[in-house]
């Protein structure tokens, strides 16, 4: 019985970074670095985030939330993604060790929590980017759909006066800086959400997905903040045929992939939306279209069969969508 109350404990107190990256999978959220009986997690701090070094001055922070790019320039730091409520000290703390130049600018992928919750801890001068459509978003923190509420504030910017929330957006593509140092922002559609940016290190040949791509396994197609499961594969498909690019950085990924992985998952997803099509054409419900079993190529290239709860939150997306 104490074995089962501690993991209650651990899961609602919120390794979150696990959890979401687990949820996107359809899998248990495990907890990370906790053992059985070993009570609550630690308070959030930089040592517990990881570093990957993905080139000189481009960094990936993992744990905490979505992956946090960390790209180191002349004058400052531009973070994107600023993980769950709590991680922002401890992302400042971890870009300390990296380099003594400050955080200017955040682009934040998307509105969810665990991506954009950190930007209330830092100074109210950072530069915080987003697309246009999650501006909208990010003030009204909608629930994640298919998910349950995370602990502590519901809507973290209301109750920060608005701090972090968006200070400049852009339509469908915006460039900052230039040379070596220039940031290529670009909107293909909806998606995981209807305001996912792709983020785009020219220079460096290096694209961030945020949670358009999560990771190996299905993704949250989160009708309650607007995104699309028929649009889905299609905004991957125009993101994978962005040139230049070898190296992607994922929202929830252990590792960097490259951009036939971004192919590969917009296949993923649109042999997902045509079983569900043909189902709703040949008369099923929806919960005869959630017992889809991933097919061999993906398992085979490392992808897991998710829940039948993850799967049925996505059918009735897409479901609603049909015409």
């Amino acid at each position: 019985m104490r074995r089962h109350i501690v993991l209650g404990s651990i899961i609602a107190i919120g390794l979150l970074s696990a959890a979401a990256g687990a949820f996107q999978q359809g899998a248990a959220p495990p907890g990370r670095g906790q053992g059985a009986g070993r009570g609550p997690a630690a308070p959030p701090s930089a040592a517990q985030l990881t570093v990957d070094k993905v080139r000189d001055n481009l960094f990936v922070l993992r744990g905490g939330g979505g992956n946090t790019a960390v790209f180191i320039l002349a004058d400052g730091v531009t973070l994107v993604d600023t993980k769950i409520a709590g991680w922002g000290q401890p992302i400042i703390d971890k870009v300390r060790e990296l380099t003594d130049k400050p955080v200017t600018r955040i682009i934040n992928t998307h509105t969810h929590y665990d991506h954009v919750s950190g930007n209330v801890e830092f100074p109210a001068t950072v530069d915080v980017v987003t697309h246009e459509n999650t501006a909208k978003l990010m003030p009204e923190m909608r629930p994640v759909m298919g998910r349950p509420q995370p602990p502590g504030p519901v809507n973290i910017f209301k109750d920060n006066n608005g701090r972090g929330l968006p200070t400049r957006t852009f339509r469908d593509r915006m460039s900052l800086g230039s040379g070596s140092e220039r940031i290529d922002l670009h909107y293909f559609g909806r998606a995981h959400t209807s305001g996912d940016a792709f983020v785009v290190f020219s220079a460096l040949r290096v694209m961030h997905t945020g949670d358009a791509f999560p990771n190996k396994g299905i993704p949250i197609m989160d009708g309650n903040n607007d995104g699309s499961g028929l649009e889905y594969a299609e905004t991957l498909a125009k993101a994978a045929a962005v040139p230049d690019v070898d190296t992607v950085i994922t929202g929830h990924f252990n590792t960097t992939v490259g951009m036939a992985d971004v192919k590969m998952y917009a296949d993923f997803n649109r042999e997902f939306v045509e079983h569900v099509r043909a189902a709703k054409q040949a008369g099923r419900t929806a919960e005869e279209a959630s017992t889809w079993k991933v097919p061999d190529r993906f398992m085979a290239a490392g992808y897991t069969q998710p829940t039948p709860a993850a799967l049925l939150s996505n059918v009735n997306v897409v479901w609603k969508e049909l015409k």
